[in-house]
């Protein structure tokens, strides 16, 4: 039976009078790679940043591996969310931080590149693994924390070594080329560990040949570190070529969602790309 990983319940997240995600559901399943598409400002990363805890969600709930992760709902019920209605009524069950949710196995990467500039490639990946160090005031005093330590620069540099990355660990990470940048943050949140990884655009700004090398490479990471996927992206080439199923979102709502072979020929999905107006 394939175990369920990811669920988002009934999420809306407003600004003001603006709702960006309007009682969005999905699901992500073990072992699969899940595209949300939209047009520009659809509420694609508004989403992933409900289900990371970089926002608080409006309303609604994020469940991972059964458990609920995220909660937030109108006096502890489900329901619609309208624009104007008094937050004041919304009542946070859970609310667990970026960090926890990353200790919890959940790890995303971010459509603008977030590399530590300061650091080189291998301290970018190493501070990505001291996230899982399990410190105590025991293990610093009798200083076995060392063991630990040198474990984690251990995994770090056999993870830049099948990463192909391996000949730059000393390179300052934001003097690499663009497509090593991208590869590396990926890398970085592998580090974590991660159950579930969540990819935002992260094709964004490669030619066509790093992005038919980007598509290769999530499948690979997908298979070697038996990771669940779920990604943003306005490559259809790629969301077509490597997805299990793909969810559309416009304006907030969700408008489709299905195989690539059923999103290419839905009609609200063309629309919404294209801008033609149904029955014109």
């Amino acid at each position: 039976m394939t175990q369920n990983i990811l669920t988002v319940e009934n999420l809306s997240m407003q600004f003001g009078g603006v709702l960006a995600v309007n009682n969005l559901s999905l699901n992500v399943n073990q072992g699969e790679i899940v595209a949300l598409i939209g047009p520009n400002g659809a509420g694609k990363t508004t989403a992933f940043n409900c289900i990371t805890g970089v926002y608080e969600p409006t309303n609604g709930c994020v469940s991972f591996l059964g458990e609920m992760m995220i909660s937030n709902h109108p006096k502890g019920k489900m329901k619609k969310l309208y624009a104007g209605e008094n937050k004041d009524l919304y009542k946070k069950v859970i609310s667990h931080t970026p960090d926890k949710i990353t200790k919890l196995g959940i790890a995303r990467t971010f459509q603008n590149i977030r590399l530590f500039k300061s650091l080189s490639v291998f301290e970018n990946v190493l501070v990505a693994k001291h996230l899982r160090a399990q410190q105590t005031v025991f293990s610093a005093t009798f200083r076995l924390n060392h063991l630990e330590e040198k474990r984690a620069r251990e995994e770090s540099l056999d993870l830049l070594e099948e990463q192909g990355l391996l000949a730059v660990k000393d390179t300052l990470a934001t003097s690499l080329p663009y497509g090593l940048q991208r590869r590396l943050e990926i890398s970085r949140a592998l580090a974590t560990n991660p159950t579930l990884l969540l990819l935002d655009e992260p094709a964004a700004g490669m030619n066509p040949q790093e992005t038919q090398e980007l598509a290769e490479f999530i499948v690979q990471i997908k298979n070697k570190y038996n990771v669940t996927i779920l990604m943003i992206e306005h490559h259809m080439d790629l969301v077509m070529k490597i997805s299990d199923r793909i969810y559309v979102l416009d304006f907030g709502k969700l408008i489709a969602e299905g195989t690539p072979s059923e999103i290419q020929n839905n009609i609200h999905v063309i629309d919404a790309y294209l801008g033609v107006v149904e029955g014109a």
